[in-house]
Order: C-alpha cells, then sequence, then structure tokens
C-alpha cells in the first residue's frame, strides 16, 4: 500500500478506527518522548518496566468489573509508585531493589485477577501486547486530555526535574524536595505508559517511553534539543509503525517498537558526533595530528642539544 492510499483510508468513513488509533497511537508516543527524557536522564530505565508492570492489576479490575481501563491503571500505578517512593527512603535497599519487589508484585496479581474473567486467554493477550484498533471514543478523550495535563506538570517542574535527574545529591544538599519530586516523577511515568499500554501493549510499552529518548541522547547534547526530538522520534515512528503494520497486515504495537529501534540503530551509527560512522572517520585523522604534534615536541627537544652538541665541537 502506497501513503496515498493509507491517507485515503484514513479519511474512510468505514474504517473510523484508523485515525483513532493513529491519534491515540501519536499522542501517546509524544507524551513518552518527553517523559522517557528525564527517565533516560536519570538512568531509570527499570521504573518504565515496572510501572508497565504495576498498573497491570489496575487494568485487570477495570476490565473485570466493565469499568475504565485507563482510570485503573491509573490508580494502580501511582499507588505502587507512592509505594516505591516510600520504601526506597530506606537506604539499606537500592530503588532498583524496591522496583523489583513491587512490580513482579503487582504484575502476579494482575494475573490472578484477569484469569478470573471469561475469555481470560484473549483478555490477556489485548493487555499484554495491544489492542489499538479498538480504542472508543472516550479513550481517545481522555488520552488527550490526560497527554495536555502530564506535559502541563513536566514544564512547570521542568527546572526541578531536570536537577533530581542530573545530581540528585546535590539537589538533596540544596534543599530541594527530592521526595516528593520522585514521586511527581513516577507519577508522571505512570501515567504515559497507562495512556500507552493500549497502542503497543504492556510488555512493549518500554520502548515507547525509553528508545525515542534515548535516541535523541544520541543525536544531541543539549537538553532542550533533546526535549524536542524524542516526542518527534516517538510520534513519527508511531506513524510510520501504524502504516506498515496496516498495509503488511503486522502487529501495530511490533511494528512501532521495530521502527522506533530502527531509528535508534540508525542514530547510534551515522549520528553527528556519537555516531559510530563518524567516530570511526574522526579517529584516524585525531591520530595523525596527535602523532605530528609529538615529533614536533620531540624535535622542538633535540634541538638545544643538537646546538650544545655544536658549541662543544667548536
Amino acid at each position: 500500500m502506497n501513503p496515498l492510499d493509507f491517507l485515503a483510508d484514513l479519511f474512510n468513513p468505514d474504517l473510523a478506527f484508523l485515525p483513532k488509533a493513529l491519534a491515540v497511537a501519536v499522542m501517546s508516543a509524544i507524551v513518552c518522548g518527553v517523559v522517557g527524557t528525564y527517565v533516560v536522564l536519570r538512568g531509570m530505565a527499570f521504573i518504565g518496566d515496572a510501572v508497565a508492570h504495576a498498573v497491570f492489576p489496575g487494568l485487570a479490575v477495570a476490565f473485570v468489573v466493565s469499568g475504565n481501563l485507563i482510570l485503573g491503571g491509573t490508580l494502580a500505578g501511582i499507588l505502587t509508585a507512592v509505594l516505591i517512593a516510600v520504601f526506597s527512603q530506606n537506604r539499606r535497599l537500592k530503588e532498583d531493589s524496591v522496583i523489583g519487589v513491587f512490580f513482579v508484585a503487582a504484575f502476579a496479581l494482575g494475573i490472578v485477577i484477569i484469569s478470573q474473567a471469561p475469555g481470560y486467554a484473549g483478555s490477556l493477550q489485548q493487555f499484554l501486547f495491544g489492542a489499538i484498533t479498538g480504542i472508543p471514543d472516550s479513550d481517545l478523550y481522555v488520552v488527550a486530555a490526560t497527554g495536555v495535563l502530564v506535559l502541563g506538570v513536566v514544564f512547570a517542574l521542568h527546572k526541578e526535574l531536570v536537577t533530581i535527574s542530573l545530581d540528585r545529591e546535590s539537589a538533596l544538599a540544596m534543599g530541594v524536595r527530592v521526595f516528593w519530586l520522585d514521586l511527581v516523577l513516577y507519577v508522571l511515568v505512570t501515567l504515559a505508559v497507562v495512556i500507552s499500554v493500549q497502542t503497543i501493549g504492556n510488555i512493549l510499552v518500554l520502548a515507547l517511553l525509553i528508545t525515542p529518548a534515548a535516541t535523541a541522547r544520541l543525536l544531541t547534547d543539549r537538553l532542550g534539543m533533546m526535549m524536542f526530538l524524542s516526542p518527534l522520534v516517538g510520534g513519527l515512528s508511531a506513524l510510520v509503525g501504524l502504516y506498515l503494520s496496516w498495509s503488511w497486515d503486522l502487529p501495530t504495537g511490533g511494528t512501532i517498537v521495530l521502527v522506533l529501534t530502527a531509528a535508534f540503530l540508525l542514530a547510534w551509527f551515522f549520528a553527528p558526533r556519537q555516531g559510530l560512522v563518524f567516530k570511526a572517520r574522526v579517529r584516524p585523522a585525531r591520530l595523525r595530528v596527535t602523532t605530528a604534534a609529538r615529533r614536533d615536541e620531540a624535535l622542538a627537544d633535540e634541538e638545544p642539544v643538537d646546538q650544545a652538541l655544536t658549541g662543544v665541537a667548536r
């Protein structure tokens, strides 16, 4: 299918689910791209995986009682985030250890809950791998409102979130309320994950949170540009992934993740300054310059000795 056919399908009234799927995918990717920037800066990719598992029992409960999936996942994720933030204050345990305990327990609880629902196997597959073509209109509005809320909080607390992401100990010494900012960041990650679960599923959602930000990190050293590139990479990857999955009848979530991974690999090899190809080209040039400089230094050091020998000969 060429892009024009895909565009025609987007405006086809009989395929009303397709533009909704595209809107949710792009909005989720943009929100995850912005929030993921702080996650990558802080080196806490594990928290994204933890939250993805933590929201699962809330999704399962909402599904069993025919409630709103986004609301159920958000409540479960926030509760787990609070528990992680509180238990992480005990310095005898590192943050990743506490996260490991709670996210495994939350995921196990979700499995137990959803196993009580009719059509257990199909429901589990929907949660794990996404069901983007079955998104109702109400969820579209909830995703949009949640995305605006998350981005608003991010821009309001940007300076503080960057501070605790880059140097947590210095932030504590400066009197920054690290505990509350940690809690805010966990909640933001939770909301970003919850609105993305229907797009690519519980298992793959970590890619939407981490890969765009990691790709942007390879492309620039400036934080502002990184926060611009990350949602851009995520949004474009969601668009291309949905187009490929619709054209070739592929799983939407998996296709989006593969497109994200391809973008990361391109940046890894061809990014300016940080790309493998760039470094391979620059290294020989630097080696030649260094060798020439050392040779000139050696000649400069030998010159007084030559003059001294000439003087002795005379």
